[in-house]
């Protein structure tokens, strides 16, 4: 299967993402071609074949995995295009590249690994302790208007006691006291 995705061309967002026989994009010596798919896609899709562009289904972060998702490939030359085309996201044709959609204003985009980052780098480090602590969760969190990284800190979830969880209670986090209640049905 060829994986299609179909672009604005006043914006270059992609606005679907189809799915065509391989031997809808065929030549005669069954070599696939990208140009072939874009004129099937233009007769059946009514749509110019120059905003139909090929995308990998198996691309993420400029590398080619496996079809299970988990495992990297060998063989990086399948990569394609950074990243899977995805409705919303954008087509960059100087780089050819898809763009997943940017999560923040003030991101930039890594060309070398088809991928947004915040302008001052990635995600912190949590400590050890973070890690490790049986007290807390700790998550790092984008602060955009400040344009830095916050590490949130939340007590952890209580464990339900077997009479608990029998008479059907729960536990709800409560921010304005950075805490855990108990709730009853």
């Amino acid at each position: 299967m060829a994986h299609f995705a179909k672009i604005d061309p006043d914006t270059n967002l992609v606005l679907t993402v189809v799915v065509i026989n391989n031997s809808d994009c065929v030549d005669s010596n069954g070599v696939e071609q990208e140009s072939i798919g874009q004129a099937f896609l233009e007769k059946s899709g009514n749509w110019p074949a120059a905003n139909w562009i090929k995308t990998s289904y198996n691309t993420k972060l400029n590398q080619y995995w496996e079809p299970n998702g988990i495992d990297l490939a060998a063989d990086q030359s399948k990569a394609f295009r950074g990243n899977f085309a995805t409705v919303g996201g954008e087509w960059d044709s100087t780089n050819q590249i898809f763009w997943n959609m940017k999560p923040f204003p003030s991101w930039i985009k890594n060309v070398s690994i088809a991928q947004w980052e915040s302008p001052v780098g990635p995600k912190p480090s949590l400590t050890s302790e973070q890690v490790n602590s049986t007290t807390h969760n700790y998550v790092r969190q984008w602060d955009e208007e400040n344009t830095t990284w916050n590490i949130i800190e939340t007590p952890k979830q209580p464990t339900l006691t077997s009479e608990q969880q029998a008479a059907g209670q729960y536990y709800t986090y409560n921010p304005d006291n950075n805490s855990w209640e108990l709730q009853t049905p």
